[in-house]
């Protein structure tokens, strides 16, 4: 920095929860002159920050992949309770996965006037772990809306001695250039790097000068290139709507589909007992057992028509069960137990008269922010399934990166004849061994 502007006055702070770490820095900061006591720890910076009222210029961070955050839930769970007066206001991730907490927690540390820049690196499932509605979408979501990601960079893989993942820098700011407002680079760097003479465990890459010099030239100049591409916010957004289609099936009282009854829940639990005493156990399971046979026997009694309506149906149902006592949610789990799904059947309705949604066929569809609903709606669904609809006060806004498909360069399969001439060779050569023996 002091080579970019010698009148800079630049102090470090820091905060560590490794022991080793820790001591380390707080001596590097001794030797360098700069004042230690900038530098907390050994504690955990989601649970205890001791650097609670400072806002920083320039932050940077490599915060634990995939650590579990368990030891922290309760005071994460406390500082999300306050909303965005707190840190993680924006929500909470998997419990498994810590690395957007980092990220919130850095951010809530950006100057309020003033601009600040952060550099943080991820593996990939910040990126596109958790789905709409998700703690990490919703996470992903708050960045995007308020215009906090700059850049994006995927690095070579083998970069460190732990782990040989692929992994991620974020470029996040409060203050975008003009040209950067609303957009987000994509720098796909996973090919700038050499490799090393003796592998350090994991560690077997390293980005030499004149890459990460490439790089930065790739993200001051930001223009689209084969290994760069920029990106409206609202691309990596997409609405999550729940596709119903109606209820239509058949019933029938065979044998077989008697067997469904056990899948029933309640039907099975008749046989079972909670009782210790192992003689009135037995008792009350037999007892159970029996019937289950005699609500059977009952169903048996009305046929084995076909039915392609509900409600006739439920009136033999009804009328075969009457001597039983049983609740009407007991009698409906039953008819669909003794029932399959058919195109052909009329729709079972409900008690507003509207077309009862079958769970066996309800869909998701993830549709483009930058897409009407309603016509891809039209002309993804509607076209295939004239009677489906969708509930839109179930619609949730999710926000995924999945980088990877924004450089995809498809590669055509090999041709028959290349595969048929290498099938061959390997006849030949198996047939030589085979002869050899």
């Amino acid at each position: 920095m002091t080579k970019n502007n010698p009148d800079i006055d630049v102090v470090l702070y820091g905060q560590e929860i490794n022991d080793e770490i820790y001591a380390i820095c707080k001596a590097d900061m001794l030797m360098k002159g700069e004042d230690a006591d900038n530098i907390k720890g050994p504690f955990s910076t989601l649970s205890n920050d001791k650097l609670k009222d400072n806002k920083f210029d320039y932050m940077i961070s490599n915060p634990p992949y995939g650590r579990d955050w368990e030891q922290d839930k309760e005071a994460v769970d406390a500082e999300a309770e306050k909303g965005f007066d707190g840190r993680f206001g924006a929500g909470l991730p998997r419990k498994s996965d810590g690395q957007l907490l980092f990220i919130q927690h850095m951010i809530s540390k950006m100057k309020t006037n003033g601009k600040s820049r952060i550099a943080v690196i991820t593996n990939g499932s910040p990126l596109f772990t958790g789905d709409a509605g998700s703690g990490e979408s919703n996470i992903r979501k708050w960045i995007f809306e308020n215009d906090y990601l700059e850049a994006l960079i995927a690095l070579p893989d083998q970069l460190f001695f732990n782990t040989g993942i692929g992994t991620y820098v974020w470029i996040l700011t409060n203050e975008k250039t003009p040209q950067r407002q609303g957009k987000v680079q994509l720098i796909d760097a996973r090919e700038e790097f050499t490799g090393m003479r003796k592998s350090l465990g994991n560690k077997r890459h390293i980005i030499p000068e004149e890459s990460i010099v490439n790089i930065i030239d790739d993200y001051k100049e930001f223009n689209e290139t084969d290994n760069v591409k920029i990106f409206d916010n609202e691309d990596f957004g997409y609405t999550k709507i729940t596709v119903e289609r109606p209820m239509q099936l058949n019933y029938q009282v065979t044998p077989e589909r008697l067997e469904n009854l056990y899948s029933y829940a309640q039907f099975k639990k008749l046989a079972e007992s909670k009782s210790k005493d192992l003689e009135i156990k037995m008792e009350e399971e037999r007892i159970g057992r029996e019937q289950q046979e005699l609500i059977k026997e009952a169903l048996l009694t009305i046929g084995d028509d076909l039915y392609i309506n509900w409600d006739s149906f439920e009136v033999k149902v009804k009328k075969a069960l009457e001597d039983f006592d049983l609740k009407p949610a007991f009698i409906k789990n039953v008819i669909e137990k003794l029932s399959e799904h058919d195109d052909e059947s009329e729709y079972v309705i409900d008690k507003r008269g509207n077309p009862r949604a079958d769970s066996n066929l309800r869909d998701t569809e993830k549709i483009p922010l930058i897409q009407n609903i309603d016509d891809y709606f039209e002309e993804e669904v509607l076209k295939y399934y004239s009677d489906a609809w969708y509930d839109s006060t179930k619609n949730k806004v999710g926000y995924e990166i999945n980088f990877t498909q924004y450089f995809y360069v498809y590669e055509p399969p090999r041709s028959l004849e290349e595969i048929e001439a290498d099938i061959a060779k390997i006849t030949v050569e198996i047939q030589k061994l085979i002869g050899d023996n």
